[in-house]
């Protein structure tokens, strides 16, 4: 009857016929050293995560697109700037404040603190301004711009937003009054050497469109956009120098990159300028291996700037940011090595550095001892 023990694959030498080398040694101490570091390797790659991409089209509607902005103008003061976005389909807004914020800069680049008493604080007029009364019941008027919502504007920025609504251009301040009693046109002067940086985000249909930063106050005439610059004087001149800190298109994710982050220009002292990106929305998924999924866009990014000063064409001088979608949507899906890659690796890595060390081993231990029995018989060349 056949012994049990004849199914053993793995036989064993007896001790005393066992050889110990110098050779034998190191190649177990190179070997050794071999597998603990791809070990490490191979466990550093099961806790890291791969990233599988796929494209499909895309199929949402009626989603809205965040757009994330922090833009410095080391040279134009904010009481000048105005932020509009509008789109192909009509959609248009004017002058935008909610989510959109303007802090004020010092010429050296530092933001100025204002405190609340300063804000409510009334520049003096000029010395050939003279005061105007005011209406005792204090209810100013707006100059022709009233309408059934809007029948007094107390301040001239009331009667700024007046004129804007109704289309028309804010021309001659001296002859308002609230201007006039607030020595709005001191405050313009006051703050012509200041920057700006606005920032915030606004909140867009998911169409093509244009979002831009521009001097003077806007309003929509004639089914026309256009800026108001006649308060500045014909012969006005905008340093439109800026600095994009940060521009993306919804929420960020692992390993995006934003190509307009960091992007600075310096403005044509010749005359002003209009700078225009042309930007190519991607929609965006990406989900973590936790399962958590983010809905967002990336964006490539072309511009073009044009000196108006110098140039025959007509245009409005500001920064313009003119997008458009991709039908096409990317998908990004985090995955984790399963346990059983895991374990076949480890097995890999041993089984095969102890084999190859084992030939390696062998071979020299035959080398050398064919060697020896050569130079005991005196044939060694």
């Amino acid at each position: 009857m056949v012994s049990f023990t004849s199914f053993d694959i793995f036989p064993k030498t007896l001790e005393d016929y066992r050889v110990r080398t110098y050779a034998g040694a190191l190649v177990s101490v190179v070997s050794s050293v071999i597998i603990i570091l791809l070990v490490i390797s191979e466990v550093s790659i099961y806790f890291d995560t791969i990233t599988d991409t796929s494209v499909f089209v895309d199929t949402s509607r009626n989603d809205k697109l965040r757009i994330n902005v922090d833009i410095t103008f080391p040279r134009l003061p904010c009481d000048y700037l105005s932020l509009d976005a509008m789109d192909i389909s009509g959609e248009a807004q004017l002058d935008v404040f909610h989510n959109i914020f303007k802090k004020r800069l010092s010429p050296r680049g530092t933001p100025i603190r204002v405190e609340k008493e300063e804000l409510n604080k009334a520049v003096v007029p000029k010395e050939d301004e003279k005061p105007i009364p005011s209406n005792q019941y204090n209810c100013e008027s707006c100059y022709g711009a009233e309408t059934a919502e809007l029948k007094c504007c107390k301040t001239c920025e009331d009667v700024r937003e007046a004129y804007r609504k109704k289309g028309w251009a804010f021309g001659e301040m001296s002859a308002i009054a609230q201007c006039v009693n607030e020595g709005f046109e001191a405050k313009l002067e006051a703050v012509k050497n200041e920057g700006c940086q606005v920032y915030g985000y606004l909140m867009v249909s998911k169409v093509a469109g244009n979002f831009h930063v521009a001097p003077g106050k806007s309003f929509q005439g004639h089914h026309t956009h256009v800026h108001d610059l006649q308060m500045f004087g014909k012969d006005a001149s905008w340093d439109l120098s800026h600095s994009i800190a940060k521009l993306s298109f919804g929420d960020d994710f692992p390993g995006i990159v934003n190509p307009l982050d960091g992007v600075a220009k310096t403005a044509d002292p010749s005359g002003s300028m209009l700078y225009q990106y042309f930007v190519k929305v991607v929609p965006t998924q990406y989900e973590q291996a936790d399962g958590t999924v983010i809905n967002t866009n990336q964006f490539s990014a072309t511009e073009y700037s044009k000196n108006l000063g110098t140039s025959t064409d007509h245009g409005l001088p500001g920064v313009f940011f003119l997008y458009d979608l991709s039908p096409i949507k990317v998908r990004y899906e985090e995955q984790r090595h399963s346990l059983a890659s895991f374990l076949t690796g480890l097995c890999a890595i041993i089984g095969g550095v102890y084999t190859v060390s084992g030939l390696l081993d062998s071979f020299i231990y035959t080398s050398m001892k064919s060697i020896k029995k050569k130079m005991e018989l005196g044939k060694a060349s």
